[in-house]
């Protein structure tokens, strides 16, 4: 199970980290964890994704360089750390997870609110 946290109201050019906290530790060294989002009217899009074992991460063009995904073990948590937020970054962001192997996220989290006026 993913539990996401960490969304808020924040002004353009704020920071905000979210967080997921995976409850399933033991099975997390064969997984990729990442972050999606959905902004209202749209389908939900890839932000990010860290590879738990070696840390390999990936980032849709839109925030690289302003958001960064991390990783801690023994919190088994994953971070979403994004900064110079803009309206456009409002959403639900929801964290998942996929087997190392496998194409499609399998696990997801409840989703956490950002909003990001201007």
């Amino acid at each position: 199970q993913l539990q996401a946290s960490g969304g808020g109201l924040v002004q353009a050019g704020d920071s905000l980290r979210l967080s997921c906290l995976a409850s399933a530790p033991r099975t997390l060294s064969y997984y990729v964890m990442g972050w999606f989002r959905q902004a209202p009217g749209k389908e939900r899009e890839f932000v990010a994704s860290v590879r738990w074992s070696v840390g390999l991460t990936h980032y849709d063009d839109s925030v690289k360089g302003r958001f960064s995904i991390s990783r801690d073990k023994a919190k088994n948590t994953v971070y979403l750390q994004m900064n110079n937020l803009k309206p456009e970054d409002t959403a639900i962001y929801y964290c998942a997870a996929r087997f190392w192997q496998s194409d499609s996220y399998s696990s997801w989290g409840q989703g956490t609110q950002v909003t990001v006026s201007s």
